[in-house]
């Protein structure tokens, strides 16, 4: 009986649980890249409305849709026949009145030297000067209707104002345009380079000012700020553009502050009106923590990290993390000098649990589901 219960007693001891194994990288602060990703829309740098600026019947096209086209370069011709008309009229009147100025001139000239001799009357002479300025008048009216009529005749055909990608025809040949109001014909639009426009949080930036009094962060100037455009397939933009313009005024609305990009698009691979997201960096944060995604997860009450404390005991941290640079996170705080993050095996580390630690090689080695994934 005594060798039945020492052998039960053995059985019932059961040996200690073996502690985790973990794998840490230790956290050291450093300077990071400020970027926020921003939701935005293109737009043409400039756009112009092709008009019919005189009366005129629509002859033909003179360009292929959706082509290149230069500064001056003819779109449209009305028929200028009548312009061309008006032209030669004018170009009679100017000979009739300079014909009719001559003579004026000639005989108000005959009438001076006459009057200094006291052989004609004040009155005819003040007559005959009157008709010498009244003609040489007529003649400057006659110039100008010529010019006017060059000006009509040029307007015959119609040449793009700008430089840049044509669009759809509106009118069709035939047509009678221009009569009463300028019609339109076609539009240009400049896409190279781009506009980029997307908004802001005021809040946002108003925290950053305050951080950067602080010394938190360092924004750069305007002109220095980089934008990068990410296309639909989630791969960057090749041709990284600057922040070109803000607003100083507040939309009441929704709370954010306008700004632009400009961005080159030599391939013409970005089109105007299309939704793109945007990565802006606007500085860099003087003290900040890459933390890699697998070392990050979430729950209801936001982001945090686990850590092995000095005893090999994990600790859960509450973190604020709202950007990511590259495969990384940014944490602005939450985490102290030297925490050891764990990287592997954060699923089976509880906080309170004691741990077995191993350096992790490198964030890549440690895995994750990417800085979006929660695990």
């Amino acid at each position: 009986m005594a060798a039945t219960l020492v052998g039960c007693g053995r059985k019932a001891e059961t040996p200690a649980p073996q502690p985790v194994e973990v794998g840490v990288i230790t956290a050291h602060s450093q300077a990071v890249p400020l970027t926020r990703e921003l939701v935005g829309r293109l737009s043409a740098t400039r756009s112009a409305d092709v008009r019919a600026r005189v009366a005129g019947v629509l002859q033909k096209r003179l360009y292929q849709e959706g082509s290149l086209v230069k500064a001056g370069q003819p779109l449209f011709q009305i028929d200028p026949a009548p312009f061309q008309a008006a032209l030669n009229g004018a170009k009679a009147s100017l000979a009739q009145a300079e014909a009719a100025a001559t003579n004026a001139h000639i005989a108000a000239q005959r009438n001076r030297d006459v009057a200094a001799r006291g052989l004609i009357s004040k009155s005819a002479l003040d007559d005959s000067e009157a008709t010498e300025r009244s003609t040489a008048a007529q003649v400057l009216q006659a110039k100008a209707n010529l010019e006017m009529a060059r000006i009509n005749l040029g307007y015959a055909s119609v040449t793009s104002p700008i430089a840049g990608r044509s669009g759809q025809q509106r009118v069709t040949e035939g047509a009678l345009v221009g009569q009463g109001e300028a019609t339109l014909l076609t539009v240009v639009e400049q896409i190279d380079p781009i506009y980029v426009n997307f908004d802001q949080p005021a809040a946002d930036v108003e925290r950053l000012r305050r951080q950067q009094a602080a010394g938190d962060v360092t924004l750069l100037d305007r002109n220095a700020a980089r934008v990068q455009v990410i296309l639909q397939d989630g791969k960057p933009y090749e041709h990284e553009g600057t922040l070109d313009f803000f607003d100083y005024s507040v939309n009441p609305t929704t709370g954010a502050l306008a700004f632009r990009g400009i961005v080159p698009n030599p391939d013409r691979v970005l089109l105007p009106g299309m939704y793109v997201n945007v990565r802006l960096t606007l500085g860099q944060l003087n003290h900040a923590w890459l933390v890699p995604a697998a070392a990050l997860q979430r729950d209801d009450q936001g982001p945090f990290v686990k850590v092995v404390g000095a005893d090999d005991k994990v600790v859960q941290k509450r973190v604020v993390a709202d950007t990511i640079h590259g495969s990384s996170w940014v944490v602005t705080s939450g985490i102290a000098e030297g925490d050891r993050l764990i990287v592997l095996g954060n699923q089976r580390a509880r906080p309170g649990a004691v741990v077995k630690v191993s350096p992790a090689s490198t964030p890549s080695e440690a895995g994750g589901s990417g800085p979006s994934g929660k695990q």
